[in-house]
């Protein structure tokens, strides 16, 4: 195997998390008692670039041409979109004279808001499901995997972006060059590249192991990502640090030489991932063994809730919740059934540890002891969500990076 940037050899894990079934092949309910694929989810780590990544065990079109996740089903994520539609807007003044598109436009959850301000948008988007909500509700929605072929078709048709978001996409591409090539292409000549992508720095200090899953191939440092942007002749001008997965960044490029000036929170944010041990490979090395050690700790949590008699409910199908349970070994004689506002999973069983999944008014009928919010990330929002559990003494906790149980 070798880097998917860098074509170096592949020889150092970074973390073996074993046999798994794709995170978001949900089982219909007639298919309980057929076999499931599994395949390896082991990241390793380029000695090189740093860039940890997974092989490519299954196909993106295995994986994304139907997708079971809608970007506006979670409250927080839409106004987070917002807001940066509305500070994206301000600071690029945009207008009906500019172009906006995004790459994995999911179901217009962000393009809505430019075209609420008169700002033509484009989205790109591969599911063929979730394309059709955009387009039918009034986002223009090319369906297509992004690469360079596409954008060297859009630019001929007449379309550049002045703004060009790629938000946690990144990490979804096997073929890294081929797709960062094509947002060089696209990008208008003074164009603005966004992307937002969860960091790797976070996901070592917070031991965010969840977030490893076969449709995210790889995994990014602030100082990998600056190294593949410069490579295909885009030039990083801005960074932010985001709360959003866990710990995010949202970086700002240009085409190169196009003449905006950089801050300074470039050389700041790369100066900290070195402290931090962000670019040292002894770091990488750890993270295994502290991985191991979550496990431990949540077994004996659910071991211990159930000898004492508890009935274990979980919300959230989320991704990262298989790959914890399936890492885990959590089935049904642990957690009854798992709860999701998303119609597209309920009624489904999840990937491998085939627990159920229902809507949320489940929890009301059956009344669980505890409650365990699978998707960490959302934990504010869920948990205000769920605070009626508690009107019967129900326990709201969380597994990573620690068990612990909400106030």
């Amino acid at each position: 195997m070798i880097c998917r940037f860098c074509a170096a050899e592949l020889t150092r894990s970074f973390l073996d998390l074993g046999m798994q079934p794709l995170s978001n092949a949900y089982v219909r309910e007639a298919d309980r008692d057929r076999p499931e694929t599994f395949y390896p989810l082991h990241a390793m780590v380029c000695e090189r670039c740093l860039l940890v990544q997974l092989p490519v065990c299954a196909s993106p079109e295995t994986i994304f041409s139907e997708y079971p996740y809608l970007s506006s089903t979670s409250a927080s994520w839409v106004a987070h979109a917002r807001r940066f539609a509305e500070a994206a807007t301000r600071r690029f003044e945009l207008s009906a004279a500019s172009h906006v598109v995004e790459i994995a436009s999911n179901d217009g959850y962000l393009l809505r808001h430019f075209l609420a301000r008169g700002i033509p948008v484009l989205g790109v988007e591969p599911a063929a499901n979730v394309a059709k909500v955009a387009r039918d509700a009034g986002v223009p929605t090319l369906t297509r995997f992004f690469g360079r072929a596409v954008a060297d078709q859009l630019v001929l048709e007449g379309t550049s972006a002045d703004l060009l978001v790629a938000n946690n996409v990144l990490a979804h591409v096997p073929d890294l060059n081929d797709f960062v090539d094509g947002l060089h292409t696209l990008l208008a000549p003074r164009g603005v590249l966004v992307l937002e992508f969860p960091h790797l720095g976070r996901l070592l200090s917070g031991r965010q192991f969840d977030t490893i899953y076969h449709e995210h191939f790889s995994y990014f440092s602030f100082g990998t990502v600056a190294r593949v942007l410069e490579a295909h002749r885009l030039e990083l001008v801005d960074v932010e640090e985001l709360d959003t997965h866990g710990g995010s960044l949202r970086v700002y490029a240009q085409r190169a030489g196009a003449g905006r000036p950089v801050t300074e929170n470039v050389a700041k944010l790369a100066a900290s991932e070195e402290r931090e041990g962000g670019r040292s490979l002894a770091r990488y090395d750890r993270f295994a063994g502290e991985v191991m050690e979550v496990k431990r700790a949540l077994l004996t949590f659910l071991i211990d809730e159930r000898r004492g008699g508890h009935r274990i409910a979980a919300y959230g199908a989320a991704a990262k919740g298989n790959t914890l349970l399936n890492y885990a070994g959590v089935r049904g004689d642990f957690i009854d059934y798992v709860v999701d506002l998303n119609p597209l999973k309920q009624g489904r069983l999840l990937p491998g540890t085939r627990i159920p999944v229902y809507a949320p008014a489940r929890l009301a009928e059956t009344r669980p002891d505890v409650v365990i919010i699978l998707p960490w990330n959302l934990e504010v929002e869920i948990s205000a969500q769920l605070s009626y559990v508690r009107d019967w003494g129900a326990r709201l906790a969380v597994l990573i990076p620690d068990v612990r149980v909400l106030p």
